[in-house]
């Protein structure tokens, strides 16, 4: 979803402050702009993806928080893991203008990117043997219906076939057995 808040990331400045004062957000406006629910905030936050801030009992996220959580949505979104997330996460505070950070991305989107053509492959296989597969047998469906003296286009479908009744006996025994004795 593409929700935007009152004070969106483009409006904050580089340290996370708005007209002078720090930006921050509850996990409803974060569950609710991410089409999440305040439990799967919850979640990533027991997976160490999250860490926000607390205040009591409240939970008080901040922009880094914020651009963790975009990273965790699109992240899942293209079928990475929760683990395969975490470690592209870590690996921003190294100090090194995340280079190790983009180089350890690049290298799970590539695998991921091949996961997927290898997926695309076995479904578009698949799809066309079932293709073949109908083929051949709306052909020899219609061989059997000229055999038979029936038009192709003026056969019916056939229904689906019907899931059987348990037997009408074994639901009558015990009455049986009741009549029987009285």
């Amino acid at each position: 979803m593409d929700h935007q808040m009152e004070t969106s990331p483009k409006s904050l400045g580089e340290a996370g402050h708005a007209n002078g004062k720090p930006v921050t957000f509850s996990i409803t406006q974060l569950a609710e702009e991410f089409g999440l629910t305040t439990r799967a905030v919850r979640f990533y936050e027991d997976k160490g993806l999250l860490s926000p801030e607390r205040q009591g009992q409240t939970r008080v996220y901040h922009p880094r928080d914020r651009a963790r959580l975009i990273l965790i949505v699109r992240g899942k979104n293209v079928g990475l893991a929760l683990s395969e997330i975490k470690e592209i996460l870590s690996l921003y505070d190294l100090q090194d203008g995340c280079e190790t950070q983009n180089k350890v991305a690049i290298d799970k989107f590539r695998r991921r990117i091949g996961s997927l053509e290898r997926q695309r492959k076995e479904i578009d296989l698949q799809i066309a043997t079932l293709q073949e597969s109908c083929d051949r047998l709306e052909g020899q469906l219609k061989g059997q219906l000229a055999s038979a003296g029936v038009h192709a286009d003026m056969a019916k479908p056939l229904a689906e076939p019907k899931k059987r009744a348990k037997p009408a006996a074994a639901k009558s025994q015990p009455a049986e057995r009741a009549g029987a004795s009285a």
